[in-house]
Formats: C-alpha cells, structure tokens, sequence
C-alpha cells in the first residue's frame, strides 16, 4: 500500500472545556456538577428556550412569505443594523450620521475572525494585544490569521484576585503605534472582572495617544447587570470621544442561541468617506471565507429588536438570567464566608465584584484536580466556573468541596 499523505499528522490536545463536558457527561456519579461550559442553565440544571425565542419561532413556521434563498454576503440588513443600534444605542452621533456599517458574522468568531483578518490584510496591522488571561479562541483566530505578533497585556492579579490595571496600563502605554487592542466590553472571560468606568476613561487616553485600533468584543450584553445600555458603557464611551472601531458583537447568549451562530461585526469611521470601500472589502473577506451567513437566528434576533413589544420580552428574559447569575454568586459567596473558607486573597468578596456568566475562584491547579477527581466538579484548570453551573440544589456541595479543597490541599 502507497505511503498516506496525512501519515505525518500528529494530534493535538483536546479543547479543554469541550473534553471536559465529555467527561462530565460520562461520570456516574449522582453528585456531579459542570461548571466548566459557557451556556446558561436553569436552576434546574437545563439549557434554557428564552419565551420570546419561542414565540418568534411559532411566528416563523406560520409566515409561509420565508423561504431558504441565500442571505446576503454581509448578511440580513434588518438584524445587522438593529444590533450595531443594540450596542452604540439610538442617541449615538455614529448611528444618526450613518457613519457605521455592518458585516454579519458566524457568531463573535466569526465577526472576530473577519474583523481581524480585515486589519491584517488590507491594513497591514501586524501586532496584537489580548488580555492575560483572555477567552482561550483569541490568540489562536489571531495566529491562525497570520499575526505573527501577538502579545498580551496584564489583566489578572491571581494573588489579589483583582484586575492589575496599573499593569494593564503600563503595558499599553508602551504598545508599538498601529497595534490592535482587543477588549472585553463586559463580563470578561474567563475571570469576571470589568473596569470602572474611571478605569475605561484612562484605557482610552492611552489608545488615544498612542494611535491604538480599539477592537471591542461583547459577547454578553445584558449579562452582567441585567441592563442592556449599562453593558455597553464601554464602547458607548469610546464612541463618544470619537474613536474609530471594531465591535464583535455575540447572541450566543443573551438570546440562547448557541447552534445558530449569530454574529455582527460593527466598524466604525470617522465619516461615510470609506464606508464604501469597506463594505465592497469586507464583502470579499466574507465571500472567501464562508460565502454567506445562515438565516434562521439572525431573522430571530432581527424581529425581537425591531418589534417594541417583542423587544420588552426579550429584555424581560435577559434580566432572569443576569438575575440568577447574580443570585449564584452571592448564595456561593455566603456559603464560603459562613464555612470559614479561607479565601485565596484574604476573603472571596471577589465573586460578587465579578459580573456576567464566568467567576475566576483564585485556586490552584491542584485544587481544581482535586475537586474534579473527588467532587465529580468539572472545571478548567485555571479556577474559571461557569455560574449557571451553579443551582440551588448543589451550591451547598460545591461550598463544602471547594472549602475541603482549599483547606486540604496547599500547594
């Protein structure tokens, strides 16, 4: 038999939080608990249909005008531009000025991956900054690209269990001229913790003085506080003070709509002058990439924001998920406090200083073993937990493990 072509091919480690679903979903024991995927599960443990989904699909299946013809290349005109208003908001300058255009995306990957590869081709930008730590897909769309500089600024303070913002800013007040900044607008993954507003203020005059492009990622609007204009602080604030920008936006979770990929990518100029060329662009970047994007969620997210009636349920129905994200966190932050537990800087306040789905717990990698192979607990080896893991049914267990954990095990 010939030599295959492929017989030097070595694999590669699995997708950490995709591996470890398929353990969870293979352990036995009645006691298990994943907090490692990032969805939203009811308090009793199940993915959850928003209402309004519901019935905009019912409303779908009756409208016999739909049909299955492609998309446009940039996608359905209807749901981009309704979701760039979602994030800039109606007031904004940007939006009543027209000077914004909008690429649909499979999903905030793929509103990354067009943003970025955008900047690297037809701009050149070569250089690229991400938080440390950063959602684990980041670095790797970056190189698969063709960055071949990509850096990361401090974000996390693993001995504080707090945001090292003098670090961050350090870092960009020396980042090379025409770098790319990507930044978590809201809830940041993994670890939870958001600037202030304050903090923002100071980010921007350092991308400002130092010619920095603003690259936004939001995939949980509405998440962190339940208020869909509080989340988009940030990129309303850079708007204001005029900067040009991307903006991957994500409905993966606001709407529940994980495995229909629903992306947008919002640019942002200085004024109409380049809106044209951009799109004719960004529409070949699309076109050679995937061709065009599906339908069915976008046409779902589309008809939610452009109906007020519609628009209130969904709201309605984001602010039960952020308020029993919320709710998780203090339940587990009480619990720890009445254990006595000792906290990894001090105390555990900061899981309830943290906003959005994800909490960074400050263990060590051993610990996370340990509540893996003991507890039948299923996280990543960084200490990030998915709240909506968290129910009122196990958070008195994984109180109990993590106490056991911290106070068993030392190094």
């Amino acid at each position: 038999m010939d030599s295959s072509w492929f017989s030097d091919i070595q694999p590669i480690p699995p997708i950490e939080v995709f591996a470890l679903t398929q353990k969870y979903r293979e352990d036995e024991s009645d006691k298990k608990a994943n907090l490692g995927v990032g969805a939203y599960l009811t308090d009793e443990g199940y993915p959850w249909v928003l209402p309004v989904v519901r019935i905009v699909e019912q409303n779908m299946a009756a409208d016999t005008t739909l049909n299955h013809e492609y998309l446009p290349v940039t996608g359905l005109t209807d749901f981009t531009n309704a979701a760039a208003k979602l994030v800039l908001g109606n007031e904004s300058s940007t939006i009543i000025d027209n000077r914004y255009g909008t690429v649909q995306g499979l999903g905030g990957t793929g509103a990354l991956r067009v943003g970025l590869g955008f900047l690297h081709t037809l701009l050149g930008l070569n250089t690229v900054y991400v938080s440390d730590p950063t959602w684990g897909n980041h670095i790797s769309i970056c190189k698969s690209i063709g960055y071949s500089d990509v850096r990361k600024y401090r974000y996390w303070s693993q001995g504080n269990c707090a945001i090292d913002f003098e670090g961050m800013l350090s870092d960009l007040e020396v980042a090379p001229e025409k770098s790319v900044i990507l930044l978590h607008a809201i809830a940041h993954n993994p670890t939870g913790m958001d600037l202030d507003e304050n903090q923002w203020r100071k980010i921007a005059q350092v991308m400002k003085s130092r010619n920095l492009f603003v690259f936004f990622d939001i995939a949980y609007q509405g998440f962190a506080s339940g208020d869909l204009d509080k989340d988009a602080y940030a990129i309303r604030l850079f708007d204001q003070l005029g900067f040009e920008m991307f903006i991957a936006q994500s409905f993966s979770k606001n709407f529940g709509l994980y495995c229909e990929r629903v992306g947008n990518l919002v640019y942002v100029c200085h004024n109409t002058d380049s809106l044209v060329a951009m799109k004719s662009q960004l529409t070949m970047c699309v076109r050679t990439n995937y061709s065009n994007p599906p339908a069915h969620g976008s046409r779902i997210v589309a008809s939610v924001l452009n109906n007020p009636n519609l628009f209130q349920q969904w709201k309605d129905n984001v602010k039960i998920m952020a308020d029993r994200i919320l709710s998780m966190r203090d339940q587990l932050f009480n619990r720890l406090r009445e254990l006595g537990t000792p906290g990894p800087s001090g105390s555990w306040e900061h899981i309830i200083k943290q906003n959005g789905m994800f909490s960074y717990l400050g263990i060590t990698e051993k610990q996370v073993e340990f509540l893996v192979s003991k507890y039948h607990i299923y996280l990543l080896r960084s200490g990030r937990i998915n709240m909506c893991g968290l129910n009122s049914r196990n958070v008195d267990y994984v109180a109990n493990a993590i106490h056991d954990a911290v106070t068993s095990i030392h190094a």
